[in-house]
């Protein structure tokens, strides 16, 4: 078997950050979709990725030597529901690769199997979801949007049940860490403070290794987190994409999209559209993603407080201040994005209210979010 060299940070964690167990096999795996150009960043050989024995690996039937599979352990606000225990339910975390870029990059297969956290369900995955996230991660990067990537999906040769039968199919994933907002909220509902410490440097060190030397390095990471996911939900609006499902253990600190479920790119524009049937009441609507972000930020900012300096009052305080600057930065990066979508060179006080009255008028008309832009642009030439 050709070595993949994995270098587990997460894993060197204490036992009480994840549960240590190996994918499930599977029946009859067949490699539907491999991502060469993204195997070859990382250092990895595409020709055995396609071989019977890379097949294995990437359908969890084998392990590589240097693996250490693991599912996290998570909490998160789900719809808004707190839920004190969540973690990877239908996911092994095979290790970590240091890429040729440098880049530490988790391998991550999905739909592998049950673990400890898969509250009586399956831990398998339909293949039409695996294909689907396949597609539009691989969308998202081409578009320049931060995001966890596609290595491969692998059909099963089995079938899961849902409300029909259907055949299963592995996803392998790749992210900058697995690592969301959720993980933070479950040390702190545990009152475990020193695994909310440990945690918490990990960050740092691996996401945002300035933030050590700040005054405070806590809130320099709780700063760090705010711009980058405030960039990326401003790059979502400017393509009208739509997530779905922003619980806050989808909400990662690397400032990555994750977890493609429900999720689309709006048709006719509409500031309330919704693509996830069990969203009843619109929370996860296109026009709030901004503000559950921010929610959600919140969320980490409460997570982090025992640990910002000071005394709780001033923590607080301090925190609430960083918390504050998101509405800033994101709509900063909006307009940016939204300008350049409209061919507009330099930045001037009207350009809100314009893109505003837009926007409306899209709605009212029930315009095509991607064509209109596509037909301005082709209207200036």
């Amino acid at each position: 078997m050709t070595a993949i060299f994995f270098d587990n940070s997460y894993a060197r964690l204490p036992a009480r950050f994840y549960a240590s167990l190996p994918p499930t096999p599977v029946a009859s795996p067949n490699l539907l979709a491999l991502n060469t150009k993204l195997a070859e960043e990382l250092g990895l050989d595409p020709v055995y990725l396609t071989s019977p024995e890379g097949v294995a690996v990437l359908a969890g039937n084998a392990i590589p030597q240097y693996a250490e599979p693991i599912a996290q352990v998570y909490a998160g606000h789900q719809f808004g529901g707190w839920s004190p225990q969540l973690g990877d339910g239908r996911a092994i975390l095979l290790g970590e690769l240091v890429d040729r870029d440098g880049r530490r990059r988790d391998i991550q297969l999905k739909g592998s199997g049950p673990t400890p956290f898969s509250r009586s369900a399956d831990g398998r995955a339909p293949l039409g979801p695996v294909l689907r996230e396949f597609i539009v991660s691989e969308a998202m990067a081409a578009l320049g949007v931060p995001t966890t990537r596609s290595l491969a999906a692998v059909a099963t040769g089995e079938l899961v049940y849902r409300e029909a039968a259907l055949p299963g199919g592995v996803l392998t994933r790749v992210a900058a860490s697995h690592i969301r907002v959720g993980t933070f909220q479950f040390f702190v509902s545990q009152q475990d403070l020193e695994g909310l410490k440990l945690l918490t440097d990990h960050a740092v060190a691996r996401h945002y290794p300035e933030a050590a030397n700040a005054a405070d390095p806590v809130l320099a990471l709780l700063d760090s987190v705010i711009v980058r996911q405030a960039a990326l939900v401003a790059q979502w609006m400017s393509l009208g994409f739509i997530h779905g499902v922003m619980n806050t253990d989808n909400m990662t600190i690397s400032g990555e999209t994750i977890d493609y479920g429900p999720c689309a790119y709006m048709d006719a524009y509409h500031p309330m559209t919704v693509y996830s049937s069990i969203d009843r009441q619109g929370r996860y609507a296109y026009r709030n993603q901004p503000p559950i972000a921010r929610w959600n930020l919140a969320r980490l900012a409460q997570a982090l407080l025992p640990l910002v300096q000071g005394s709780k009052g001033e923590g607080v305080v301090a925190a609430q201040a960083v918390l504050d600057r998101f509405s800033e930065v994101y709509e900063n990066a909006w307009l940016a994005r939204m300008r350049v979508k409209l061919g507009l060179s330099e930045a001037r006080s009207g350009d809100k209210a314009m893109i505003e009255e837009l926007l409306d008028a899209m709605a009212a008309n029930e315009v095509d979010f991607t064509l209109l832009f596509r037909h301005l642009a082709e209207a200036a030439y």
